[in-house]
Parts: structure tokens; C-alpha cells; sequence
């Protein structure tokens, strides 16, 4: 029975819900389903984002890492070096990389005259007109002629197993083994490219390279690299830019590296096995006290009694007896023995001028055409030594001041070729210079030093006869610059400060109308006033103060005495060359420890002068 109605409550249908109940049910189900829906949308949406980020930080990573990481790309080294075509040798001096190449040839090494001249060694002189290479020693000149083996030192010929000097057209190339016979260096050739390392220095700054490396063309991980450097190499440093060093490699790399990647900075000695030749020098064993002697004519020889007589402490004298008469190189001399024989009678020495103006010669082109040729400087100097040795005289005063920057190079091989001719006669070599300004270093001052015996400043002509404005001859803000400028490059022993015997009375007046009209444009429209000047001697500028009741007041900014009145409608200016302006130069003269002073020019002095003068130079 209870079998039975199990059966049949198995065939009866289940009952329907209640009504309420399923509204319910539908409900929940819905809102799972929107959930769902929600979660895979929200899903969705963060897989997106996702994905967005990862494609961006791929971006991103992607130009960090193209802008970050090192370039393993290498520079064109032909192009580094500035090598154009088969053949050409790169040259690099010390830190840098000279712009002309060079070239081998027989197994040698062969470098551009210029490069020599520039980088190497100065001293050495190509002259293109005459065909020959010059080198000077303390005593003698070598002389090497183009294609030879041969060079002659002392008249005598030596001989290399390489021809010493080529030439293609004017351009001249020299072995850079005998270079190294008269130079303080070391050279060795690279090839791929084609270079040569050539050493000067003979303390040089260096680093250690922690780990293998670049060195990049330019300070930046992005650069090419010139070349890989390994652990423990050592690299020359040259200069730091910012976490970057600027290096050069033992096999000529210039270029930069990580600082990061260097330690051990230290200093090494180069060693060489080259002496440096001696230059010997005549030196007073007293303070020089010259002044220069403007003689125009022979006669004017007959005054030098009355001339010394009105000095006190002359120890040197300088007569303008010398002029270069032709771009040939001969001279013109009113050398006079009677003269040379009065001084010396009064322990004076006579150290006579050589002049390139106020002569036969009187322009840059001509004092050009003159030292460019080696024919030429010979002939002047061997005329100048005969006519020195043939007069007596103690030594010779260069007065050249028509030297331009083209002519700098010759000129200063004339100084060299006729100091070597000075020393071999026992004659005192002097140099006059213009108080050093950018405009005047290719009179090349340094190399005075080592070949002079002394190197005279002329302290003066601050304000000269063309100046466009008023203004003391010489200042001492002025002389104190050219002194500290000039000691720069030569030793305080062979240095003499010139000082002016004269000053200039300046007149200014003021410009017109229809004068500033016709001057626009100029740099004369940049004053306003007229200014002429005349110069005149110490007694006759103080009379010229004195007659115009003019009143002496202390300029500060120029250390020495001033000045002014009114006349006619004219302003006069002057700044006297008195015992206060001479004081204050003879005071630097032993601030600065020199050889002496000078003055330009005698009989325009107060003889009353000289009393203060002895007072610092005996």
C-alpha cells in the first residue's frame, strides 16, 4: 500500500509556485545576469587599460631605449680626421688634430712646414722664395736645401740616409725625423687610418679606464665611437664636460668617455733623452740707464760732448745711426768712431739703432719684401755687423716698427739670424717693442726673450700724434699693464722700461654743423670735437703751462699731473712728462725688479731730470 501510493505521488504533477515567490526568482536572476554582464564589461574595460599601458611602457620603453642606450655605431674615421683622399697622413700634435695632413714617403714621415712651425717647433722657417729650411741655434743657423740629405751646420755638410725637405709646388713637407734631432718630442705612425702621434709635453695628465669601453666623437651615449679602449688602458685627459672627460688615446683618438668610467687621474713624465741648447745672454751687471740719441745727419755726431755733459748716470747710449736703405737689405750708417770714442772716454756704451723708417724704407710692404727673403736679411745683417765692428760700438738696437702680421714670421727669424751674429762678435742685441696689445703679438715677444739680450718696452705714445682724442703720452695704469704683459713672456733681468722725454699739448675744438654733416657715417662722427696735438720737450711744455697761468692738478685715473684752459675758443689739454710722471715710471722699474729704463729721446729732457733718475738706477 505504501508501495502504491509512492508510485502514484511519483506520477502526480509538481505543484506551480506560488506566484509571489517566482516573481522573485526572476528577479535575482536578472541581477545575477546584469552582474555578469557588469563583471565582464569591467573586465573588459581593466584589459583594456591594461593592455593600454603595456602597449604604452612598450612605447615608452621602446624610446628610452632608443634614446638612451649607447650607439654602437662607428664615425667615419676618414672623415674624423679629415683624410680626402689616398696617400694623406693625419697629424695629431699633442691634443689636437693638425687641419693639414701630411704624408710617408720611403718609409718616412713627412709633415706640413706649417704644422711644424705651429704645433712643433717655431723655430724652424721655410722660405719659399729661396728654396730653403732654416734652423736656429745659439750660434749658428742650419740650412737645408729642398731634395737634399745634406744640411749644413758651421759650413760644414752633414748628411741623413732620408732627403730632409720636399716640396710639392711652394708647399713644403719635412721629415719629421729630423724634426725630432732639434726638438723635445717623440712620434709614432698608426695605420687604419693612416696617422702619426707626435708628443711635446713633458708632463702630461692621465686616467685609467676601469672597464672596456667607447670613446664617442662627442660628449653623449647616442655619439658614434671613434675607438674601444679596454680595461686598464690609459688614456691622456684633457678637459671635463659635465660627467663626461674629453680624452685622447696612445693612438690618437680624441674624444670623450664617461667620467664614471676613469679613475687613478695622475700626472706622468715623458721621458726623452733630448737636451735643450743653452742661449746665453750678455748681462749688465748694472742698472741700465739709456736713453736714445736722435741723430739725423753726420754732423750732428760733433754734439755728443755737449750731449753727455748734460746727463747724470748715462750708462748706454743709443744714436739712430742705421736705416735700411733698400728691400735689398743694404744700409745707409753715419757710424761715427769719434763719437763711440767720447762715450766710452765717459763709461758710456753705445748700442747704435737700426731703423726701418725715417729712411730708404718706410712702409710695411717694403719692411715685407725685405725679411721674406733669407738672401736679403743676410746681406743686411753681415752689412751691419761690418759697419758695428767697423765703428766700435758696443751693440746693436732693433728698431723695426713697420711690421705687419704677415711679416711677424720673418721678422722674428731676422731677430734670431741677427742675435747669432751679435753673440758670435760679442755686440749687446736689444729689441724694441710697442707695449704688448692684441694687435702687436706677432712680434713675438717670447721668442725676443730667449734670443735678446734685452727687450725694450717703449712705455709711450698712449695718446700719439693722430689720436682721435686728448690723453697722456703715457699713463701709468698704462706702462704698469705693458710691464706686467711683457713679463708674462720675458724674464724681468732682460727687460727695459722707455720712458718719454716729451709730452703733447692737445687743442680741441668743436666740430661744425656742416663738419658733422660730412662726417656721418665715419668713425670720425663719433667725436665731437676736433683734436690736434703738438709734441714738445719737458722745459718747453712747463713754459707753455706757465705763460697760459695754467693751473697743475693731480689726475688720479692717470697717476701723473694735468692740465687745461680756454683760449680763442680752444680747449688746450696736457699732461706733462714731469719729474712726477718720470718718478712714478722709475718706481715700477723696481716694483717689477728690471734691467733698467730707457727714455726717448735726449735733449728733450729737464736736465734737472737726471738727478732723480740716478736715485733708481745706481
Amino acid at each position: 500500500m505504501e508501495e502504491k501510493d509512492l508510485q502514484k505521488r511519483k506520477r502526480r504533477p509538481a505543484k506551480a509556485p506560488d506566484s509571489g515567490t517566482g516573481t522573485t526568482r526572476k528577479r535575482a536572476g536578472a541581477r545575477r545576469r546584469v552582474q555578469r554582464k557588469r563583471r565582464r564589461q569591467r573586465n573588459l574595460v581593466i584589459s583594456t587599460v591594461l593592455l593600454i599601458i603595456l602597449i604604452l611602457a612598450a612605447i615608452v620603453g621602446f624610446f628610452l631605449w632608443n634614446r638612451y642606450s649607447p650607439s654602437k655605431e662607428q664615425a667615419n674615421l676618414n672623415e674624423y680626421y679629415g683624410i680626402e683622399s689616398e696617400g694623406q697622413l693625419a697629424v695629431i700634435v699633442d691634443n689636437q688634430i693638425a687641419e693639414l695632413k701630411g704624408k710617408v714617403e720611403e718609409g718616412r714621415t713627412y709633415v706640413r712646414y706649417e704644422t711644424v712651425r705651429d704645433l712643433i717647433n717655431q723655430r724652424f722657417y721655410w722660405d719659399p722664395n729661396e728654396n730653403i729650411l732654416l734652423y736656429t741655434l745659439p750660434n749658428d743657423v742650419i740650412q737645408v736645401p729642398v731634395g737634399s740629405k745634406e744640411y749644413q751646420v758651421s759650413k760644414e755638410k752633414n748628411t741623413e740616409d732620408y732627403v730632409i725637405l720636399k716640396t710639392e709646388g711652394s708647399t713644403a713637407f719635412i721629415a719629421l725625423d729630423f724634426v725630432k734631432k732639434y726638438t723635445n718630442m717623440d712620434f709614432e705612425v698608426f695605420k687604419d687610418p693612416e696617422r702619426v702621434v707626435v708628443n711635446t709635453g713633458t708632463e702630461t695628465k692621465v686616467a685609467t679606464v676601469k672597464r672596456k669601453n667607447y670613446v664617442r666623437f662627442q660628449a653623449g651615449v647616442k655619439s658614434p665611437y671613434l675607438t674601444e679602449v679596454a680595461a686598464k688602458d690609459t688614456v691622456t685627459v684633457i678637459e671635463a664636460l659635465d660627467d663626461w672627460q674629453k680624452v685622447r688615446t696612445k693612438d690618437g683618438y680624441i674624444g670623450y668617455i664617461k667620467q664614471s668610467l676613469l679613475n687613478d687621474e695622475r700626472t706622468e713624465k715623458r721621458e726623452v733623452n733630448y737636451e735643450e741648447p743653452e742661449f746665453t745672454s750678455i748681462s749688465k751687471n748694472q742698472t741700465i740707464n739709456m736713453a736714445w740719441h736722435n741723430v739725423t745727419n753726420a754732423y750732428a755726431n760733433n754734439g755728443i760732448l755737449a750731449t753727455i755733459a748734460n746727463t747724470k748716470g748715462l750708462t748706454t747710449i743709443s744714436p739712430t745711426w742705421f736705416h735700411v736703405k733698400d728691400t735689398a737689405g743694404n744700409i745707409d750708417s753715419i757710424a761715427d768712431t769719434t763719437y763711440v770714442n767720447y762715450c766710452h772716454q765717459s763709461n758710456i756704451e753705445v748700442w747704435a739703432a737700426l731703423r726701418d723708417f725715417d729712411g730708404g724704407i718706410s712702409s710695411y710692404e717694403q719692411t715685407l719684401e725685405l725679411l721674406k727673403y733669407t738672401s736679403r736679411r743676410e746681406n743686411l745683417i753681415n752689412q751691419l755687423i761690418a759697419a758695428a765692428l767697423q765703428s766700435g760700438i758696443d751693440g746693436i738696437n732693433l728698431d723695426f716698427e713697420m711690421v705687419s702680421t704677415e711679416c711677424g714670421e720673418h721678422y722674428i727669424q731676422f731677430v734670431r739670424e741677427l742675435s747669432v751674429k751679435c753673440r758670435q762678435n760679442g755686440l749687446v742685441f736689444s729689441v724694441d717693442n710697442y707695449v704688448p696689445k692684441g694687435h702687436n703679438t706677432h712680434y713675438n715677444r717670447a721668442e725676443q726673450g730667449v734670443f735678446a739680450d734685452y727687450v725694450i718696452i717703449m712705455g709711450y705714445d698712449e695718446h700719439w700724434g693722430g689720436s682721435p682724442v686728448a690723453g697722456p703720452v703715457a699713463s701709468i695704469p698704462f706702462v704698469r699693464e705693458g710691464i706686467e704683459q711683457t713679463l708674462k713672456e720675458v724674464p724681468a733681468e732682460k727687460v727695459i722700461n722707455a720712458m718719454p722725454f716729451y709730452t703733447r699739448l692737445w687743442m680741441e675744438t668743436p666740430k661744425t654743423a656742416e663738419e658733422i654733416a660730412s662726417q656721418e657715417g665715419t668713425e670720425a662722427a663719433e667725436y665731437a670735437t676736433n683734436v690736434t696735438s703738438e709734441a714738445y720737450g719737458m722745459a718747453d711744455a712747463q713754459a707753455i703751462i706757465n705763460n697760459n697761468g695754467a693751473q697743475v692738478t693731480f689726475d688720479e685715473a692717470n697717476g701723473v699731473n694735468f692740465a687745461t684752459w680756454e683760449k680763442d675758443g680752444t680747449t688746450y689739454k696736457i699732461w706733462p712728462e714731469d719729474e712726477v710722471a718720470i718718478e712714478a715710471k722709475l718706481k715700477l722699474m723696481k716694483e717689477y725688479h728690471l734691467a733698467g729704463v730707457a727714455a726717448w729721446s735726449l735733449g728733450q729732457e729737464d736736465t734737472n731730470i737726471w738727478n732723480l733718475i740716478i736715485q733708481y738706477t745706481n
